[in-house]
Protein backbone atom coordinates (compact mmCIF):
# COMPACT_ATOMS: atom_id res chain seq x y z
CA UNK A 1 0.00 0.00 0.00
CA UNK A 2 1.08 3.82 -0.26
CA UNK A 3 -0.34 6.89 0.79
CA UNK A 4 -3.49 7.80 -0.14
CA UNK A 5 -2.82 10.33 -3.12
CA UNK A 6 -6.07 11.92 -3.57
CA UNK A 7 -6.41 12.58 0.04
CA UNK A 8 -9.52 10.98 0.74
CA UNK A 9 -11.50 8.13 -1.59
CA UNK A 10 -14.11 5.49 -0.99
CA UNK A 11 -12.94 1.90 -1.53
CA UNK A 12 -15.27 -0.69 -4.08
CA UNK A 13 -16.25 -2.38 -0.47
CA UNK A 14 -17.98 0.90 0.54
CA UNK A 15 -15.09 2.02 3.58
CA UNK A 16 -13.48 4.92 2.76
CA UNK A 17 -9.41 5.45 2.66
CA UNK A 18 -7.72 8.74 3.71
CA UNK A 19 -4.33 10.40 4.56
CA UNK A 20 -1.03 11.33 2.73
CA UNK A 21 2.10 11.10 5.34
CA UNK A 22 4.57 11.92 2.38
CA UNK A 23 3.49 15.46 1.96
CA UNK A 24 5.27 18.01 3.21
CA UNK A 25 3.00 20.46 3.50
CA UNK A 26 0.01 20.64 5.36
CA UNK A 27 -2.83 19.62 2.47
CA UNK A 28 -6.85 19.28 3.09
CA UNK A 29 -10.11 18.19 1.01
CA UNK A 30 -13.58 19.51 2.50
CA UNK A 31 -16.95 18.66 1.11
CA UNK A 32 -16.34 14.99 0.29
CA UNK A 33 -20.01 12.78 0.32
CA UNK A 34 -19.98 9.44 1.54
CA UNK A 35 -22.79 7.53 2.31
CA UNK A 36 -24.59 10.90 3.12
CA UNK A 37 -22.07 12.36 5.56
CA UNK A 38 -19.63 15.36 4.42
CA UNK A 39 -15.78 14.36 5.31
CA UNK A 40 -12.81 16.78 6.00
CA UNK A 41 -9.29 15.50 6.03
CA UNK A 42 -5.97 17.58 6.73
CA UNK A 43 -2.89 15.57 6.03
CA UNK A 44 1.08 15.72 5.87
CA UNK A 45 3.38 14.29 6.91
CA UNK A 46 3.10 15.47 10.70
CA UNK A 47 -0.85 15.26 10.71
CA UNK A 48 -3.20 13.26 9.38
CA UNK A 49 -7.17 14.20 10.70
CA UNK A 50 -10.73 13.31 9.96
CA UNK A 51 -14.02 14.93 10.70
CA UNK A 52 -17.49 13.89 9.22
CA UNK A 53 -19.91 16.40 9.14
CA UNK A 54 -17.66 18.49 11.09
CA UNK A 55 -17.18 16.34 13.87
CA UNK A 56 -13.77 14.52 15.31
CA UNK A 57 -13.19 10.88 13.89
CA UNK A 58 -9.30 10.39 13.32
CA UNK A 59 -6.29 11.90 14.23
CA UNK A 60 -2.46 10.32 14.46
CA UNK A 61 0.74 12.55 14.53
CA UNK A 62 2.81 12.06 12.65
CA UNK A 63 0.77 11.77 9.51
CA UNK A 64 -0.75 8.30 8.13
CA UNK A 65 -2.31 6.59 5.83
CA UNK A 66 -5.65 5.03 6.87
CA UNK A 67 -7.60 2.37 4.45
CA UNK A 68 -10.56 0.39 4.16
CA UNK A 69 -12.18 2.58 7.52
CA UNK A 70 -15.41 1.44 8.61
CA UNK A 71 -17.23 2.40 11.82
CA UNK A 72 -20.63 0.63 13.30
CA UNK A 73 -22.32 0.75 16.75
CA UNK A 74 -19.92 -2.19 17.34
CA UNK A 75 -16.60 -0.15 16.82
CA UNK A 76 -13.85 0.99 13.90
CA UNK A 77 -11.83 -0.98 12.07
CA UNK A 78 -8.69 -0.03 9.36
CA UNK A 79 -6.05 -0.45 8.32
CA UNK A 80 -2.55 2.10 8.81
CA UNK A 81 0.71 2.50 7.53
CA UNK A 82 3.28 5.65 8.17
CA UNK A 83 6.90 6.21 9.39
CA UNK A 84 7.81 5.06 12.62
CA UNK A 85 5.50 5.50 16.41
CA UNK A 86 2.35 7.37 15.53
CA UNK A 87 0.04 8.53 18.34
CA UNK A 88 -3.40 7.68 17.02
CA UNK A 89 -7.08 8.80 18.28
CA UNK A 90 -10.11 7.93 17.41
CA UNK A 91 -13.39 8.63 18.25
CA UNK A 92 -15.79 5.94 20.25
CA UNK A 93 -18.78 6.43 22.47
CA UNK A 94 -18.48 8.38 25.79
CA UNK A 95 -16.78 6.63 28.88
CA UNK A 96 -17.25 3.33 27.18
CA UNK A 97 -14.41 0.50 26.93
CA UNK A 98 -13.57 -0.64 23.68
CA UNK A 99 -10.72 -3.73 23.56
CA UNK A 100 -7.76 -2.49 21.07
CA UNK A 101 -7.34 -5.45 18.85
CA UNK A 102 -3.67 -5.10 16.45
CA UNK A 103 -3.40 -7.16 13.33
CA UNK A 104 -5.77 -9.74 15.28
CA UNK A 105 -4.26 -9.99 18.57
CA UNK A 106 -5.97 -8.34 21.13
CA UNK A 107 -3.25 -5.76 23.09
CA UNK A 108 -5.36 -3.63 25.35
CA UNK A 109 -8.67 -2.56 26.53
CA UNK A 110 -9.28 1.22 27.28
CA UNK A 111 -12.11 3.34 28.43
CA UNK A 112 -12.88 6.32 26.04
CA UNK A 113 -12.55 10.04 27.41
CA UNK A 114 -15.98 11.53 28.69
CA UNK A 115 -15.62 13.03 24.40
CA UNK A 116 -15.53 9.74 23.30
CA UNK A 117 -11.59 9.88 22.71
CA UNK A 118 -9.80 6.30 22.46
CA UNK A 119 -5.48 6.91 22.19
CA UNK A 120 -3.25 4.68 21.43
CA UNK A 121 0.09 4.15 20.03
CA UNK A 122 1.92 2.20 17.30
CA UNK A 123 5.17 1.47 15.43
CA UNK A 124 4.29 1.69 11.65
CA UNK A 125 6.32 0.88 8.79
CA UNK A 126 5.48 1.93 5.10
CA UNK A 127 5.98 -1.75 3.40
CA UNK A 128 3.37 -2.84 5.62
CA UNK A 129 -0.32 -2.02 6.62
CA UNK A 130 -1.32 -2.71 10.54
CA UNK A 131 -4.75 -3.99 11.15
CA UNK A 132 -6.75 -2.12 13.67
CA UNK A 133 -10.05 -3.05 15.54
CA UNK A 134 -12.15 -1.23 18.29
CA UNK A 135 -14.40 -3.36 19.79
CA UNK A 136 -16.94 -1.90 21.92
CA UNK A 137 -17.92 -3.70 25.07
CA UNK A 138 -21.12 -4.12 25.46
Amino acid sequence: MSAVKELIRTEEDGSISFGDYELDAKTKRSDYEHEGDIYKVKTYKEITRLEKNEMFVYESEPGTAVFGLREDADGVSFSVEGNGGAQITVQGAAETEYDIIIDGEMRDTERANLGGKISFSLELDPERAVGVELVRHN
